[in-house]
Formats: C-alpha cells, structure tokens, sequence
C-alpha cells in the first residue's frame, strides 16, 4: 500500500483550503486498516443506522491484480474524527460568517420593521394580525426578551437608530438558526451519499454564499422557517438509514423528531407545508416497501402505520395547536389586530370596547345596532348627510363602510309595514327578529332607510348601488330587505356576536356586502358598500350585530358569547389565508417572479440607496447560483441516462452500482425537495418576492454536493489508480476555490458597502454588477 500512496494535500477530497491535520492522520490510520474492493472500492450504501461501515473484499491482497487505493473520501471514515472534524469546521466557519458584524448597521432594515414589531407585541402582551403563523415571531420575541429588550422600540420604518436599545439579541437568535443550516446540510448530504466531499461543497456553497448569509442576519422569520424545514429533512434521511432497525431507540427518536421539525416549519409560514409533502410522499414510498416485504406480518405492518401516523401526524398537529394556544393566552391585550377579527372574538381582549360588556342577547324589533361587515378589516355600516355627486348612481344620502366607531354606526331596526314608535311603546311586547324576516334598517342620525335600486355602484360594475332614502323613517319598496342566518332554520331568533346575517334585496335579489374598494374623496375615502347581484356566502356579504341597544330588553354579560378555542383557532386561519391571499406590493417596493429567482435575476434591498448609505442588498453569489442552475440540468441528463442504461441492460461494475444508487435515490429525493418548494409559487396570486426561493436553494445547493461528486467518480471510473485520485482530487478542489474567490468578490453585499455605487470605477463593487438588474 504505502508504493501507491501519493503525497497528500492539507485535506483530500476537495478541502484541502481547510487544511484538517486531524483529518489527515485519521485517514491514513483508517486506510491501513481497511481493505478496499476491487477498481477503488465505493462505500457501502445501504440503509443501516450506523451507516458509515466498509464493505471488505474477498479478494486476495496480493497477485497482479491487486485493487490501487481510492481517493479517501470515496468512502466513509470509521474513525469519528473523520466525520466529525470536517463537521466542527464547517461549523464554525458557519457561525463566523453570520456573526461577523451582526450589529451592523445599527438601524432597522427592511422586513424588521414588522417582525422586530411584532417581537415587541408578544413582550407587550398586545394583540396583533400576521399572515403568517405565530411561532417565528414568538420565538423573536422570546429572545428579544430574554436579552434585555423591554419592547419599547417602535420599528416604524427602515432606517430607524435602534439608539440605546438592545436589538442584538434577536438579530443574535435569527443567526444562531441560520447558523445551523450549514452542518444540517452537512450531514443530510453525508447520510445520503456516504461521500465526505458531498457532504463539505454542499456546507460550503452555504457558508460562502451572500444571500443566505445576508437572510440569516436581520430580524426575520425566514432563518428561524429554514432551520426547521433542513431538520425535517435530516431527521428523515436519519430515520430512514434505521430502517433495518424499526422501533429501536434511534428510529423512534428521529421519527418524533422529524414531527416536532414539521410542526416547527408550519408555525413559522404555510410554506412549511411544502416539507410536510416532502416527508408525506417520502412516507408513503416507504410503507409501499414495507407493504411488499412479505417476510412482514401484517401486525408488523399494522405498527409501522400507527407510529407514523402518530408521529408524523398527530404529534405535528398537537404541537401546532399548542403553538395557538399559547399565542391567544400571551397575547391578551387590545391592539392593532382586532379590526381584522369578528366582534366575539374582540370580545376576549382586555381594553376592547367589547370586553365585559352586557348587550341583549337576542335581536328585536326596536333595537338600535350597529353591524360589522365580516371581511379581513371589515368596517361597520356607515350612513352620513352627505350625497353621491352628480354621475354616481342616483343622487341619494351615502352609504359606506367604516372601519371606526362612531355614532353614524347606528341603525334602527323594524319591521318593513310598521312604525318605529310601536316598538318602542313601553305598553307594547317585545317582539324577536328572526330568520326569514323582511325588515327595513332606519338610520338612526338621518333618518333614512337602507336603500337599493339598479343604478350602478360607484365603484364596482354590475354591482348595485346602496344609498339612503326616505325622509323620516318613510321610503318605498326598495327599503325592504329578508334578514336570513347562515345555517340556521325559519323561525329561529338571532344572536347578537355569534350569528353571521345576510341581508337580501327584496326588489332585486341582491345581497348587501361591502366591495373592499375605497372610495375617492367624496366619499370620504371609506369603503364602498354595494348590493351584489352574485350570491355567495363571501365573508364580503356576510355580517354580524356588535352594538344592540334595547331597554325593554334584559343584558347578558359577552362572556358568554364568547367564542371557544376551536372557533378562534378556525376564525384565525380563516384570516391569514385570505390576509395571504390579499397581500399587495408596498409603494416602490421591489416585487419578482419565481422564474427570476434561479437565474439570480434580481436582489432586495435591505438596507441604504445612497453613496453616503451603509448599503446592503440581498443577493444570492452569482457564481454559486448559477453553479446550482447548471447542476440541475446536469443532474436531469446524468439521471436520464442512467435510467436508460439500467434499462437497457447495461453491465455496470459494483462501484458504478452504487453510483447510481445515489444519483437515482439519494439525488431524486433532494430534487423533489426543490421541486416541491419552487413550482407551487408559478401557481400563487399573491405578491412574491426573492427570498421566498432560499428554501428551493438549499436543496439546490445539497443536490450540487451529490450530483458533481457522483459525476467525476463516474468520469474518473475507468482512468488508471494513478490518474484517478488527481483528477477526483483537483475537480473537486477548483469547484471549491471558486465557491472561496466568487465570496471574496461579492462578500461587501452582505457585510455593507458604503461609498461610491458599483457604476462608479472607484467603486469596490466597480465591474461586478454582471446583470443590469442587479441594483447595487
């Protein structure tokens, strides 16, 4: 053995820049230990727990055709210092690189205006509405709290000092997740392929690339989502390497904890659903092995389903709803979020004008009320002396919706052939309103009626116009309308808070509902109320009673009206998807599209525009994005044509075997990966922006591992001992070098720039600016 050994860089196998003495010492006491197999033995790849043993020859050692050693990286290291210091490398490289200059620039950047906002609602207590699920912005919180920020800063815009306030400890949090991406990689890339250089060019396009770093030191949720998105995935990969050992301590460890990882990503954003398909169709192709595993009895079986439903389901879903619960037991103030919630569910917080209150519970003729339109940020209905002006519709009183509390809120409710002063006799009874009632609403300041007719809205066509007319009380036929409840039967009465109305036009069939469009300044800039010929059950036309004022009435406290934890948990969802859906680019905010994001098309900037600016743009390396794109179109052709040959009946060798393995397997579930997190967005109504493609991109970044590594093993199979190890070698050691010299070059859009712009020649970013696009 020792004729063929070749002197040996710091570190083999496409890390020599890292120089691992230890590496090195381990691998040659392992190397005179093993045996290799025949043409530079491969590793052994099947799915064992441990998963990092040889497989030995049978092969004499000694004859003319005695095997030349293989590149050592070809195959695992027994000892732990060959797995485990490249781990503790990559590492610390991950850490230096996020918190180097962390503090840096001492102001609000971008997005940390809302989450650094947020953090500062859960400190104080105060209810607030995201799109997005709470655990992320918790977990800010938390560690904004327990580094001693007391919750004070106002996060009102990019460019605010943070002053004497302690910011650094939830900028701190987001980087110790963001931290971790890098050996997560690491080792997912490690279990699949068994190839320590795999596993360090993919930690290494993640150590030296802008962007993730760029992500992963601000006050955002995308750190803390792709920290528990990249542990699903290793927790999955490791559960899956137990598979001979099923029920052991290992397996059942990996598997909770891949639920636990699951529950993590979907608290963070929805987006952590695309994981959850990862490992259900992952699931799925694994109890189909199962199933066809006739030495298997069908109790075995019966086992192997209820530990992942249990794991990977009920445990995800428990701790999700935990997540809630703990999120509306902190959060038990009155705040900025209860216009976006129905009137019970603002009945819960403390400081709402709607908490422990006493109102009538039922509604009845004579009551004044006011009514709360149930869209995302619905107003109530709103009346004023003001007209329509001339060209609007018919020339009649105004009505809108209002998103504030005010006495032009308030409607008399009666019934369409009486007199309001009936009801409200002392001497007379008391008269319920119920399901099926044709009615007519009074306002109460103006005395007018709610009013429809087939003049067009104002703002939305084919939508009828709503006014107020009559004078005193006295209209037409156009004033009536049938008060229905969703879901319930004639006859039945109708519950202040909890009962969701419609109102339909008894002339023309249309429903009344509020359009979501603002008015122009005639109208005070409120929001348009119209009367829609469509009828659905759109949370649009749908409407509840907050306010009910009767004295012949007795008064129940609202707490008992208040909703239960399922309503308030479905309420909630029910907002954020339709606050997801509805989402609308900020002013001279810069927006993109899912196919500009693979090619590097365009950045974000965080912070600073101007020469004088400490400027920092959110902009993945080029060269290694664009390494990754090319990767993908390499993987598809190599996977084609390995699929064709194995179907063709090719006769490979066992190590050309095993490649294949992992190309095919190890390589398409990470391709999957990507997949599943990239094309759902082509499919999305809502505002995108870049950094949505981070999660896609660490897949990306793990398939380049996998895929170059396997490409020069095959490319370098059928070259002489020799010749096989440099060329293995220096392959995977220029792919590294450029990874190092593209960071060297870019590393200032992470880390800020101030002075001249990129344009200018005196700049130090001066004839890096490759693409137009790119706006530093």
């Amino acid at each position: 053995m020792r004729r063929n050994r070749a002197p040996l860089p710091a570190m083999p196998y496409g890390a020599d820049s890292l120089s691992l003495g230890a590496v090195r010492g381990g691998a040659r006491r392992v190397g005179a230990r093993m045996t290799l197999a025949a043409r530079c033995c491969q590793a052994e790849t099947g799915p064992r727990c441990g998963g990092l043993r040889q497989r030995r020859s049978r092969r004499p050692a000694g004859g003319p055709n005695r095997p030349c050693p293989a590149p050592r990286s070809w195959a695992p290291l027994e000892a732990p210092v060959g797995v485990w210091a490249p781990l503790a490398i990559v590492t610390l490289l991950s850490f230096a690189s996020r918190f180097s200059r962390l503090s840096e620039p001492p102001h609000v950047c971008w997005d940390e205006t809302h989450f650094g906002k947020m953090g500062s609602y859960y400190i104080n207590r105060t209810f607030f509405f995201d799109v997005h699920p709470p655990l992320g912005k918790m977990l800010i919180g938390l560690a904004g709290y327990l580094s001693g920020y007391n919750g004070t800063f106002p996060f009102q815009k990019p460019g605010d000092r943070y002053e004497h306030h302690n910011y650094i400890g939830m900028r701190g949090f987001c980087a110790f997740l963001g931290s971790c991406l890098v050996p997560f990689a690491y080792l997912t890339v490690l279990e699949l392929s068994k190839s320590l250089s795999a596993a360090l060019l993919a930690a290494s396009i993640l150590i030296f690339d802008t962007g993730c770093i760029t992500l992963s030191q601000y006050i955002l949720l995308d750190p803390i989502l792709m920290f528990f998105l990249m542990g699903a995935v290793l927790s999955m990969v490791k559960y899956n390497s137990c598979a001979d050992r099923p029920f052991s301590a290992r397996w059942w460890f990996w598997l909770n904890l891949t639920g636990v990882n699951l529950a993590g990503a979907i608290g963070v954003k929805f987006v952590g659903l695309f994981v959850v398909l990862l490992v259900g169709l992952n699931t799925v192709y694994d109890l189909w092995k199962l199933l066809g595993d006739l030495s298997l009895s069908l109790v075995t079986l019966g086992k192997h389903l209820l530990a992942r439903v249990f794991c990977l389901i009920l445990l995800p879903l428990v701790l999700y709803t935990t997540q809630f619960a703990v999120h509306f037991a902190v959060l038990n103030k009155s705040g900025p979020g209860d216009g976006f919630f129905s009137s019970a569910f603002q009945s819960r917080l403390i400081g709402n004008n709607l908490h422990n209150v006493s109102v009538p519970e039922h509604l009845a003729y004579g009551s004044v009320i006011t009514m709360k339109n149930l869209r995302m940020a619905g107003g109530y209905l709103h009346s004023h002396w003001h007209l329509y002006p001339e060209g609007v519709g018919a020339r009649q009183q105004q009505v809108t919706a209002y998103l504030h509390k005010d006495s032009n809120n308030l409607w008399i409710i009666k019934k369409h052939d009486s007199n309001t002063a009936d009801h409200l006799d002392p001497a007379s009874s008391v008269e319920f309103v119920r399901h099926g009632d044709v009615i007519r609403l009074e306002h109460k300041e103006t005395s007018r009626n709610l009013h429809s007719h087939q003049h067009e809205a104002p703002m939305t066509r084919k939508h009828f116009q709503v006014t107020g007319y009559g004078i005193n009380g006295t209209g037409d036929s156009n004033d009536f309308w049938r008060i229905e409840v969703v879901g319930r039967k004639a006859g039945k009465r109708i519950k202040v808070l909890r009962s969701q109305i419609r109102l339909i036009h008894l002339a023309t069939g249309c429903i009344l509902g509020s359009s979501g469009k603002t008015l122009p300044k005639w109208g005070w800039e409120q929001v348009e109320v119209t009367c829609t010929p469509y009828v659905k059950d759109t949370p649009n036309a749908l409407w509840n009673i907050e306010d009910h004022i009767n004295p012949k009435l007795p008064n129940i406290s609202l707490d008992v009206l208040k909703p239960s934890f399922p309503e308030i948990l479905l309420e909630s969802h029910m907002v954020m998807i339709r606050g997801n859906s509805g989402l609308k680019p900020k002013e001279n905010e810069v927006t993109s599209k899912p196919w500009h994001w693979p090619i590097n098309y365009q950045g974000l900037r965080f912070s600073g525009i101007n020469e004088t600016d400490y400027r920092v743009y959110l902009l993945g390396n080029p060269v290694i994005w664009w390494l990754n794109l090319v990767t993908i179109g390499l993987y598809l052709l190599m996977a084609i044509c390995t699929t064709v040959a194995i179907k063709r009946g090719v006769q490979l060798t066992a190590e050309l075997k095993e490649l294949s393995k992992v190309l095919l397997h190890c390589g398409g579930q990470i391709m999957l990966g990507w997949l599943l997190h990239y094309l759902p967005f082509f499919m999305m109504g809502r505002v995108l922006y870049f950094h949505h493609y981070f999660p896609a991109m660490l897949f990306s970044s793990m398939l380049t591992g996998i895929t170059w590594d396997t490409l020069l093993k095959f490319c370098v199979e059928h070259l002489s001992c020799s010749v096989r190890r440099r060329v293995y070698l220096y392959g995977m050691l220029t792919l590294m070098l450029l990874i190092v010299f593209s960071f060297y070059l870019f590393h200032p859009l992470s880390y800020g720039m101030v002075g001249p712009m990129a344009s200018d020649p005196k700049s130090p970013m001066a004839g890096l600016r490759w693409l137009e696009s790119w706006e530093f």
